[in-house]
């Protein structure tokens, strides 16, 4: 509290490149000292300027009124405070995969076991199970048709339990997906807004808590053949104001346009409504990128900007973890 700090202060420019006004140096608990009635005033520096005129008295006088010191935890701090991360997938079985059977099927399963969906879940599940402590994750399927009824479900369990749709490890996910596979029917329409909705119901409830306790990353892989686009941007825009992520692995060579503009990094997305989304929560990733990568590589960028979604959405919630570190 007592160091000696050292303050600047810019003239801001939208485009970035602000204008140093000139600096001071005072310490935390001066600082603190400051009051509407009293304020705590610095003369405002710009050395350069102050070598050129001889005749320099100052840029102008800081005049602080408040100071107030918050918190601001890092990725780890969460973490390693108790936030926990809830891992949740879901699994494009729609039509336009191909017949797993066949081949040229993106579910077909080579004979070395694996198909551009079992190595996207695994990729992104090694690193995620890290920081869930049960290691049970929910997996879903949809745009498939399911016994008994053979209608079409849109986040169907894969392990076919609704009431326990979670599965042991990444290692439970992949079982069920190989069992799944055999005895459903890829159908279609490929509606990503049930499965969006049904975490972000989740979400919604440990809105609840006092504390970062919770976070959820719901991992969507398709082949990128969206239908239902504007109910898919509804749910995102709505996501938005929650504790939640989403991360989008196209597998296949389709026309993945749908699924970056989702991702919203050209600007912010927009309900049908005109709602804008209150902060960027979709990272979507083409796979054949990295067919020939490392496969750290695929998680790595799957994953960048997890980290800073949950940081960024605790801290403007200002919820500090379970475990405080302010408290330390």
């Amino acid at each position: 509290m007592d160091k000696t700090i050292k303050v600047e202060c810019y003239d801001y420019d939208n485009d970035g490149s602000h204008d140093l006004i000139g600096t001071f140096q005072t310490t935390m608990t001066k600082l603190k000292e400051a009051s509407r009635n009293s304020p705590v005033e610095y003369e405002c520096i710009n050395e350069k300027k102050r070598q050129k005129k001889k005749s320099y008295k100052n840029s102008g006088v800081i005049s602080v009124k408040h100071c107030e010191i918050t918190v601001e935890c890092t990725f780890l701090d969460y973490i390693m405070g108790g936030c926990q991360l809830n891992f949740t997938v879901g699994v494009d079985f729609t039509g336009s995969n191909g017949d797993p059977r066949s081949s040229d099927s993106l579910h077909y399963i080579s004979p070395n076991g694996v198909n551009e969906y079992l190595t996207a879940i695994w990729s992104v599940g090694l690193v995620i199970q890290d920081y869930d402590t049960d290691k049970m994750f929910p997996a879903f399927g949809f745009g498939a048709q399911v016994p008994p009824q053979w209608q079409v479900s849109h986040e169907f369990p894969i392990n076919f339990n609704p009431s326990n749709p979670y599965c042991n490890g990444i290692q439970g996910i992949i079982e069920a997906y190989r069992t799944c596979l055999p005895q459903i029917k890829l159908y279609g329409p490929t509606n990503f807004s049930p499965i969006i909705n049904h975490v972000a119901r989740f979400a919604a409830a440990a809105t609840q808590q006092q504390t970062a306790s919770q976070y959820f990353v719901l991992l969507i892989i398709t082949d990128g053949v969206i239908t239902d686009l504007d109910e898919t941007r509804h749910a995102i825009v709505n996501a938005s104001k929650l504790p939640m992520s989403i991360i989008i692995v196209g597998v296949g060579g389709a026309d993945f346009s749908a699924m970056e503009f989702l991702d919203g990094d050209g600007g912010s997305l927009r309900s049908p409504s005109g709602e804008v989304a209150i902060r960027d929560i979709v990272q979507f990733v083409p796979f054949r990128q990295f067919q020939n990568a490392p496969k750290e590589a695929l998680a790595q960028s799957v994953l960048a900007e997890i980290p800073q979604q949950v940081v960024g959405y605790f801290n403007t919630c200002k919820l500090l973890p379970p475990k405080n570190p302010a408290a330390k």
